[in-house]
């Protein structure tokens, strides 16, 4: 089940952050901020939450900004939901395209995004803790372009 993510959810979301994304983990602050920053959508999944995902649309772009998945709870289709979720969400809202940064050496996260008709647009040197690199993505959400639609 996927709802919209509440106060009580910080501090799963917390810990899941840490789990995940170690020296870039967003601290206590930083979520709650998440819960009520105009254009911010958190959704959550699992009771207790063991996946959630965050995104801001700002006029006609979305971005997804977090999407994690405690490390037991992998390969059960909870990113993959809380994917197609934030997507179908964002559109609704008026974007026409979502954009997100993931670190190169995230193989089963560009995967994921890879099987949701994201596709590389730019690279940022160094971006994360310790050196990685990310890779941007993008997605269109144009309806006339289905489900997986391509920017062409």
């Amino acid at each position: 089940m996927i709802r919209d993510g509440q106060p009580a959810d910080v501090a799963a979301i917390v810990a899941i952050e840490a789990d995940v994304f170690g020296a870039d983990a967003w601290h206590t602050e930083s979520v709650a901020a998440e819960l009520v920053a105009p254009g911010r959508r958190v959704r959550v999944s699992g009771d207790p939450v063991s996946a959630y995902a965050v995104t801001m649309v700002v006029g006609d772009v979305a971005d997804l900004l977090r999407i994690a998945v405690r490390p037991e709870q992998r390969r059960r289709g909870l990113a993959g939901a809380l994917l197609e979720d934030a997507v179908v969400a964002a559109a609704a809202a008026g974007a026409d395209r979502m954009l997100l940064e993931v670190a190169t050496d995230n193989t089963a996260a560009l995967r994921l995004y890879a099987g949701a008709g994201f596709t590389e647009v730019d690279r940022r040197a160094r971006y994360y803790a310790g050196g990685v690199d990310a890779v941007v993505l993008r997605r269109s959400l144009r309806s006339g372009c289905g489900a997986r639609g391509s920017d062409s």
